[in-house]
């Protein structure tokens, strides 16, 4: 009886769970798209359409949810990314879809944040990712040839590609079963490499449109930089700017797959970063000039983890400047600003959309100009539409002048436009957002080795560098040249990928060569040393002589002539090369390879030089360490290791200690400054590669940054003279509370007694806001926030707000006048109001944010009215769980 009761409540949950699943489904309701000139239509709607990429690798599962909610309160209505071959295919025919490949995971997220998704299946990808997303087993096949008509390369690109959108439909994740997938794009800007291929480049496009469209999936595809797409595939555009694109086909509407908001960072190389004003100045120019989709590279770059960076040479942070952080914060105020940009762009949707042929062009200077929208072009007067008599109406008014403010007259009315600037007028009459008028706050950030302690050490002014965890570091050092039975010899030089297989970035190339005693005393009495020359390199060697470093080399195909000392009789020359990440992009990356290429002489000798390219090699990938899985907790125990750090530099050597995650939210990261060069894991996950030993050249970056202009990747430098990247980002979900495992192999030598966990905060807060004209309440739209930030704020409003957890400790400066200068170093001007920091401490201090209303009457009497007013601020943010009388006593202490 119990039993039957047991079988009877089993069934009805078993029922129930069934039931409930079919019900979510079922209620999620399909619909169609599909474009036409003008835009992509949702369910026969025509929309506009704002974009951010995403790569969901570039990330840990934990930092989805959180990322993508912020790119959707940023103004969002896309999740762009990539699918990455060779993580989901490491092996051939073994695939891979958990953890930071968990793409299904991934588009579900999207979907239950209710934004669409942009699905780039490529497969490959470039995206400075490794091999451009190829496995690397791919270049073994017999015969193959990357991304032309090859037969080889076109079967496993179609199983692949086959695979993605099989599993996706049985997930039931197009539109057009309910999921949120409206786009997706086979190949990746090949337009800009089928040259080079020739016929067979133009008889591949076409096979790659036939596969893809035989997949029936049922959505629009895309392809980008591809200007011969065939007449169903959109061709789209990527670049800084793409305002002045047109698709190859009246029929296809103008997009824009590839935004470069910022730019990529690379191994000895200053950070590239990209103004706010630019970036929201060339997003306005698009859509004033006709297009209707724009897709951010990248919103949220995020991290090259393990060996994922492509090359050679791109660094393991894939920050790229954009909206949101590698960390997962807001970058500040670029977000800020071009959400506002988002909301101004979505208030003129109506009117953008109704427009089937061009918009109405008026030139109103030398470098002016204004782009209207409304349905009523044919059937109104240029005077009708202006008066208002056309509904909807939107205007942009451009200044493309990369110096001068211009004064324009339109409806009747005069606009000051700052250079290089597009003015957005939502009902042709009113002004609600202009490119160059950043009121976004400016967010600062530090890097420290205990939020919660910093905070205190601010009030002490004690340096941040004095603190943290002390790691107590053991280490063990690798055998230069040969370490195990698994390796071989041949009387050449080999590929280096073609006996790693990528399985490692090491390879030792490895021979003996015998001196006579002449020629050692005869070098010993002189003072030059023979050379070692090697015709090309790539990426990296290291040359030991008798198990001492002579030196390295690094770059692409460079030749090496490296100094090394001699001893009589043999000597056993052992090479380490080292890839870097593999090429990403170009025509015939397949053949590139890595290592060393012949031929290689020892000149110099007395006796004559040797040629050593076609004597005996012996070959060993890796090391032992990494054989061992020393980095791992498992595999830590399987050598011995020495607990005291020697002095000088160590080669070759892998250091370890624990400890305990910091306290609080912060996201966390490694300061890996006192290393050189290797690579870092946590409890067995790998940070990426690390190299802060390479500097960037001293010269080329500015204090400031000029938006004005056209931008380019090396016009706004930051770091000279620094590490390319000196902290490596370590997410908080792959730590335990305590005894974490960190291990670093570190190939030269290194200081890890410097080495600490450091956490990534928001320091300090700003906002520099001018009293602006009011915005009518009669200006509407569809969308109820940007009602309320576009028609009831009759002033302007400054926002400022501290992370999560923090409150608005301090007011550091506030001015109601004419303050100048930046966040950091504000300064009064002649006119300030006296009692402007007593108003903003009064509305922020203890608060997470507050809102300050930018007009005369909230900060008493006017000094001198002749004077167009700004108030700008500059606040301190603290973590909130900490009271004031704790951080008394803990100073006192």
């Amino acid at each position: 009886m119990h039993a039957l009761r047991l079988d009877s409540l089993i069934s009805f949950i078993s029922l129930t769970i069934f039931l409930f699943l079919i019900g979510s489904v079922l209620s999620r309701k399909p619909f169609n798209v599909s474009y036409d000139h003008r835009a992509i239509k949702i369910d026969g709607q025509r929309r506009i359409l704002v974009s951010a990429g995403i790569h969901y690798p570039r990330a840990i599962p934990e930092m989805w949810p959180g990322i993508i909610e912020k790119a959707k309160d940023g103004g969002a209505d896309v999740i762009e990314t990539y699918v990455f071959w060779n993580g989901h295919e490491p092996v051939k025919g073994k695939y891979y879809f958990s953890g930071r490949y968990d793409l299904i995971k991934f588009v579900k997220l999207v979907e239950d944040a209710g934004l669409y998704l942009l699905l780039r299946i490529g497969p490959y990808i470039c995206a400075e990712w490794n091999f451009g997303g190829f496995p690397v087993w791919l270049r073994d096949i017999p015969g193959i040839e990357f991304r032309t008509h090859n037969p080889a390369f076109e079967e496993e690109m179609a199983r692949f590609v086959s695979k993605i959108v099989d599993l996706l439909k049985e997930e039931r994740l197009f539109s057009w079963q309910g999921g949120p997938i409206i786009l997706a794009q086979i190949e990746n800007e090949y337009g800009n490499i089928e040259r080079s291929y020739g016929e067979n480049g133009r008889h591949y496009v076409k096979w790659a449109a036939r596969m893809a469209e035989d997949l029936d999936v049922g959505i629009p595809w895309v392809m980008c930089q591809q200007s011969d797409a065939p007449s169903n595939i959109i061709n789209a555009c990527n670049g800084f700017y793409c305002d002045g694109f047109k698709p190859n086909a009246h029929d296809k509407p103008i997009m824009w797959t590839e935004d470069w908001n910022g730019w990529y960072a690379s191994w000895g190389d200053a950070v590239p970063q990209r103004p706010a004003e630019d970036i929201a100045f060339a997003v306005a120019r698009f859509f004033q000039r006709g297009g209707s989709f724009q897709n951010y590279y990248m919103y949220y770059g995020g991290t090259n983890f393990g060996h994922t960076s492509g090359g050679p040479f791109i660094a393991t942070s894939y920050d790229y400047d954009a909206p949101i952080d590698e960390y997962g914060l807001l970058r500040q105020p670029k977000w800020g600003h071009l959400r506002d940009l988002h909301a101004a762009v979505k208030l003129c949707e109506p009117a953008l959309i109704s427009v089937d042929e061009e918009p109405l062009y008026i030139r109103l200077g030398p470098n002016q100009e204004a782009h209207i929208y409304t349905k009523s072009l044919k059937t109104q007067s240029l005077y009708e539409i202006l008066q208002g008599a056309a509904e909807p109406c939107a205007a942009f008014l451009a200044n493309i002048d990369s110096r001068t403010t211009a004064r324009v007259h339109f409806n009747n009315m005069p606009f000051d436009l700052p250079p290089w600037s597009v003015s957005i007028l939502p009902d042709c009459k009113h002004v609600v957002f202009n490119t160059a008028k950043v009121t976004a706050q400016t967010s600062l950030m530090k890097m420290s080795r205990s939020s919660v302690i910093s905070d205190i050490l601010h009030l002490k002014h004690v340096s941040s560098e004095e603190l943290g965890q002390e790691l107590s570091w053991s280490s063990y050092r690798e055998t230069v040249g040969v370490w195990g039975d698994n390796k071989f010899s041949a009387t050449s030089l080999l590929e280096h990928l073609n006996l790693t297989k990528d399985m490692t970035d090491y390879l030792w190339y490895i021979c003996r060569v015998q001196i006579p005693e002449d020629d050692a005393r005869v070098l010993k009495q002189g003072t030059k040393h023979p050379v070692l020359y090697i015709h090309a390199v790539r990426d990296m060697v290291y040359i030991f002589v008798n198990g001492k470093l002579q030196g390295s080399a690094h770059g692409s195909w460079v030749t090496v002539e490296q100094s090394v000392i001699l001893q009589a009789g043999w000597n056993e020359i052992a090479i380490l090369s080292i890839t870097i990440g593999l090429q990403n992009y170009g025509a015939f990356i397949e053949k590139d390879g890595a290592g060393i290429r012949g031929p290689v002489r020892l000149q110099g000798l007395p006796s004559g030089d040797k040629d050593l390219t076609s004597i005996e090699w012996i070959y060993q990938a890796g090391f032992k360490g990494e054989f061992l899985k020393i980095f791992t907790k498992e595999g830590e125990g399987n050598v011995e290791w020495f607990s005291s750090i020697q002095e000088g530099q160590m080669p070759l050597t892998w250091h370890k200690a624990t400890f305990d995650a910091p306290k609080g939210n912060d996201p966390i990261a490694l300061d890996l400054g006192s290393m050189n060069k290797g690579e870092a894991w946590i409890n067995g996950n790998s940070l990426g590669r690390y190299w802060p030993a390479l500097y960037a050249n001293t010269v080329g970056c500015t204090e400031t940054c000029d938006y004005r202009g056209t931008y380019s990747s090396n016009k706004c430098l930051s770091g000279c003279g620094q590490p390319t990247q000196r902290w490596y980002h370590l997410p908080r979900a792959w730590l335990q509370p305590q005894d974490n495992l960190l291990v670093m192999f570190e190939e030269v030598g290194g200081d890890p007694a410097q080495v600490s966990v450091v956490s990534r905060t928001l320091d300090k807060i700003c906002a520099h806001v001018t009293v602006s004209e009011s915005v009518p309440v009669e200006l509407q739209t569809q969308k109820a926030h940007l009602t309320k930030i576009y028609s009831t704020e009759s002033n302007a409003q400054m926002h400022l707000h501290c992370n999560e957890d923090q409150h608005i400790y301090s007011i550091v400066f506030a001015s109601f006048g004419d303050p100048h200068g930046k966040c950091g170093n504000f300064q009064q001007g002649s006119c300030h109001v006296a009692n402007t920091s007593m108003v903003v401490e009064t509305l922020c201090i203890g608060r997470n944010h507050c809102s300050l209303t930018v007009k005369v009457d909230e900060f008493g009497q006017d000094p001198c009215p002749d004077v167009t007013k700004s108030l700008a601020v500059e606040a301190v943010c603290r973590h909130s769980n900490w009271t004031s009388e704790q951080i008394f006593l803990s100073v006192s202490i």
